[in-house]
């Protein structure tokens, strides 16, 4: 399948009927060989998905979006690096604010899509670094979008449908968010990081506002999200004073 309303995203398409990660999939592509920039692999069943740090992606089989796709951000100065997650989520919160304009749209950091309180998407980026430069990133996107019934364990999700009440024929939805990738990929390759981090601020989840926070050691804490670092770590200003960065998992929003 190739894409035609893009300058290189999904112009090339590998769409399998089942694949057991795109992400690992596009692994295995850039081992052996070099795709070309924006190659798009695509599945519509992926059992085994993967989300931050080693979680699981549940998807219901038919139901969602999942795909992957490869990019050569070397351009990216090293202090900067952290500009490419910023980049993707806001292309892919653009894009679930497409198809639902009526609906808060955030990112919670660093890179998950929420409709107002509820998870829809989740977003898992790994890149190749060689002196500190990115040579390659795979970008792992899945968008829940037909699935109504989920597992328990989920404890927020939501899904285009739910939010709507619309079915979407799948297909029809990877052109319209490749483009949505490709207008923030250049944004990002025209060195416009100024405007990004403003942006992606602008839709931080809870940015600014009085939240309880979680340590991963349980200790819960009153503060507000201050920014993020150059590197990605999320600040936080204490109530009493005093503001304090955390990497990923360090720290969590108590009831989301």
């Amino acid at each position: 399948m190739q894409q035609r309303n893009t300058l290189f995203i999904g112009k090339v398409q590998l769409h399998h009927e089942e694949l057991p990660s795109t992400n690992t999939y596009a692994q295995e592509l850039l081992a052996k060989s070099k795709p070309i920039e924006g190659t798009v692999i695509s599945t519509f069943r992926q059992p085994q998905g993967r989300g931050q740090v080693g979680s699981k992606w549940e998807s219901e089989p038919d139901k969602n979006l999942t795909l992957s796709v490869i990019l050569y951000p070397d351009f990216l100065p090293p202090r900067q690096n952290f500009a490419l997650n910023k980049a993707i989520a806001l292309a892919v919160r653009h894009f679930i604010a497409a198809l639902i304009p009526d609906q808060p749209v955030w990112v919670k950091w660093p890179n998950d899509i929420y409709v107002g309180t509820r998870k829809i998407c989740g977003i898992l980026i790994q890149n190749s670094l060689s002196r500190n430069t990115i040579t390659s990133s795979i970008i792992g996107v899945g968008i829940n979008v037909n699935q109504t019934i989920f597992s328990k364990d989920i404890p927020n999700p939501s899904s285009l449908q739910l939010e709507n009440g619309k079915e979407y024929d799948l297909s029809s939805l990877i052109p319209l968010l490749c483009q949505h990738l490709e207008a923030m990929y250049l944004r990002l390759k025209a060195g416009q990081f100024a405007n990004l981090d403003a942006e992606y601020l602008h839709y931080l989840y809870r940015f600014q506002e009085s939240t309880l926070f979680q340590r991963r050691n349980g200790d819960v804490f009153w503060g507000k999200i201050s920014g993020v670092s150059a590197s990605g770590q999320l600040l936080i200003r204490h109530e009493e004073g005093g503001e304090e960065a955390f990497d990923l998992k360090e720290v969590s929003i108590v009831g989301f």
